[in-house]
């Protein structure tokens, strides 16, 4: 079954409590980014790439990961073997301390520290810190999708013809995944009204939570990329699922997120896609 606002429970106490301090934290986070952020960068090949990568990183995590493990002692952290797998049963801490690095790297401005707490295989809380705009994103389970004050809430429309519809990079190596990909997104062409195409995740799914896009699809996600958008997609309204109309898990190899009146129609395009 798919995930929608209508099966999330109300808000806890306890996770109202704890939001604030992930705001602050992963706003400090974005500031350490901020402060090594160029609009003229340019770097000159994947090695320059990839060490400005390593050291935003562990510019980020440095400052994060101990704030979050006081605020949650329990909570494991997930582990690079995980990010595609089933999680085992608790509380876990799903970060992605550069959600967008590549991006960061190159001067442009779609990068920032996402962060959600996942129990029990469900994502109840997560925080997404854009500093490029000023722009905070947080969400409980239960208590609804915010951008700054701002409610965040999904497109009311019901024709795909209608539809902005994006999905996003696979992960490096996955030829058969970049063969679905490329066959899904020549299927939407003739039925959606634009397709794009995103790297990172959670900024086309944050389009899909407040009424900008009306779908988002990915094969062979990460959590880390995933986990923030749906639980913002799902407190703004939305559906969330797998792409043949299933219930999305952690773990699971696909997911679509949708303004409930596209949903059923992009799942009919996408879900014979072998």
């Amino acid at each position: 079954m798919a995930l929608d606002a209508r099966s999330a429970p109300s808000p806890s106490d306890e996770l109202s409590e704890l939001l604030p301090a992930v705001v602050d934290a992963t706003t400090a986070a974005g500031d350490r980014l901020l402060a090594t952020f160029s609009p003229d960068s340019r770097p000159a090949g994947r090695a320059d790439m990839f060490a400005a990568g390593r050291r935003n990183e562990d510019l980020v995590l440095e400052h994060l990961r101990p704030a979050l493990t006081t605020m949650r002692p329990d909570a494991r952290w997930l582990p690079d073997d995980l990010e595609a797998a089933r999680l085992p049963r608790g509380e876990w801490w799903v970060v992605d301390a550069v959600e967008g690095n590549v991006n960061h790297i190159h001067g442009m401005p779609e990068w920032g520290v996402t962060v959600t707490l996942v129990r029990d295989e469900a994502p109840v809380l997560t925080v997404v810190r854009q500093p490029i705009g000023d722009l905070t994103y947080s969400a409980v389970t239960g208590g609804g999708a915010f951008c700054n004050d701002h409610r965040m809430q999904v497109s009311a429309k019901t024709d795909l013809d209608a539809a902005i519809v994006a999905t996003g990079q696979a992960e490096v190596g996955q030829t058969d995944t970049y063969r679905r990909i490329g066959a899904s997104v020549a299927a939407l062409l003739g039925r959606a009204l634009v397709v794009r195409a995103f790297v990172p995740s959670t900024f086309p799914m944050l389009l899909v939570a407040s009424g900008r896009h009306e779908a988002f699809w990915q094969y062979g996600p990460v959590l880390p990329g995933v986990a923030a958008g749906a639980l913002f997609v799902r407190e703004a309204g939305g559906t969330v699922s797998r792409v043949d109309g299933s219930a999305w898990r952690p773990g699971s190899p696909d997911i679509i997120v949708a303004a409930p009146g596209v949903h059923a129609a992009a799942v009919a395009v996408l879900r014979d896609i072998a």
